[in-house]
């Protein structure tokens, strides 16, 4: 955890922007006029750099300066940075703008939901964690042996085990135009965690391929062939085949609600019983409440039925997140999530008599970073979770807190 406390000293050692805002304000304006007006790519895309760098120096200062933000996503819109520009165009929506604002907001966040093609993301992280496995600290279990439950205890090696990792990822998509409102979406995603000489390290290839459809100016779905590959430390562990559903619906200016139903069947290289489908339905929606705060609402249901009936189940969860932009450019943001699992009975010796194992997990979050410390865009970001789960189950209970000190793209 040393690593996470250094950077938090260094993110709270930040000084605020020191230039004069209007002055700011007057250099973003002018090299963003003079962008729209030059014949040269090269040059334009170089203006438009010292406009972003100047109205990002404004935010910083202060995140509330709705028409900066409205002219730092006009300035992304033009690079082509649509992520970006729709990030602060919702934003700017949330912040009480005229309606004929409000409408060519919309124009520019419809324009950008047709015209996207490639995206790309990518990352690392330096990840401690107090248990890796997910590991049960108990140190005693209780086994029936001819109607009497006896006593074992386990090796201390069999307990939970911390460390340091290294989690990569990375990922992109491009959207072939098919028609006026149709695309083919194609795209692949990739994630490593490394611990070392660790039995905990894994990785996983995903990739997909289908169809999506712009049915209204606040409407889009896609359905899509879904294909996975996992690996336990350089060994292949299971892959999957499946497809999803994904739908995405603006309800007004500030709030979105996202959809998805995924259904793929699994099959596993050595631990065969755990071979069969698996469904999940997930529900999302996101509230931009003002320019500087966001909050964020998710439930879901899922369902496994492999071949090994004990480990049947039904998986329940419902999380909650915020956001919130500060002066002096800091963004903090925090949540937590509940899940409950029910399985099938038959989990002796784990349940006493031999009934069904009932999971529950609770987990909070928080991370901060500050938006004025940046390489090439990206800003550190420092994560903290910490998770429990209880259970009826002998060795299945587990506390971790786990920290990631991240990079992640900002403005």
């Amino acid at each position: 955890m040393r690593i996470l406390i250094a950077a938090l000293i260094l993110l709270l050692s930040l000084p605020a922007a020191a230039q004069d805002l209007d002055a700011l304000f007057e250099k973003g304006m002018a090299a963003a006029r003079e962008a729209a007006v030059t014949p040269d790519e090269d040059r334009r895309d170089e203006l438009l750099d010292e406009a972003i760098a100047a109205f990002r120096e404004m935010l910083v200062a202060d995140p509330n300066l709705v028409r900066v933000r409205l002219e730092l996503a006009r300035a992304f819109y033009l690079k082509g940075e649509d992520s970006l520009a729709r990030r602060h165009f919702e934003a700017v929506l949330a912040g009480g703008v005229p309606p004929e604002v409000a409408a060519n907001v919309r124009a520019f966040l419809i324009e950008i939901r047709a015209r996207r093609r490639w995206s790309i993301h990518g990352g690392f992280a330096i990840a401690p964690d107090t248990n890796i496995g997910a590991g049960s600290e108990e140190r005693t279990i209780y086994i029936p042996v001819f109607g009497q439950s006896l006593p074992f205890t386990r090796d201390a090696d069999e307990l939970t085990s911390s460390g340091v990792g290294l989690v990569l990822w990375g990922g992109g998509e491009y959207q072939y135009p098919t028609g006026p409102t149709t695309r083919l979406r194609a795209g692949a995603n990739v994630s490593r965690r490394d611990h070392s000489g660790s039995q905990f390290d894994e990785a996983s290839l995903a990739v997909h391929l289908g169809p999506r459809a712009l049915l209204t100016t606040r409407t889009e779905a896609s359905a899509l062939l879904t294909a996975r590959q996992n690996w336990a430390g350089t060994v292949k562990d299971h892959h999957a085949l499946g497809g999803r559903i994904e739908a995405a619906h603006r309800v007004s200016r500030s709030v979105t609600v996202n959809g998805r139903v995924s259904l793929e069947d699994r099959h596993y290289r050595t631990r065969t019983g755990l071979d069969g489908p698996a469904g999940d339905i997930s529900l999302s929606g996101a509230w931009v409440v003002s320019p500087t705060v966001r909050l964020d609402l998710s439930a879901g249901y899922g369902r496994d039925r492999p071949a090994r009936e004990r480990d049947r189940n039904e998986r329940y969860r419902v999380g909650a997140g915020i956001s919130v932009a500060l002066p002096r450019g800091f963004t903090v943001s925090g949540g937590g999530d509940y899940r409950w699992t029910n399985f099938e009975p038959g989990w002796s010796p784990y349940v006493q008599d031999n009934g069904a194992r009932k999971d529950e997990t609770w987990s909070a979050r928080a991370s901060v970073y500050n938006r004025g410390l940046t390489l090439m865009g990206f800003s550190p970001e420092l994560g903290i979770v910490h998770e429990v789960r209880t259970t009826n189950a002998q060795l299945y209970d587990y506390e971790r807190t786990s920290g990631e000190l991240r990079f992640v793209r900002q403005f």
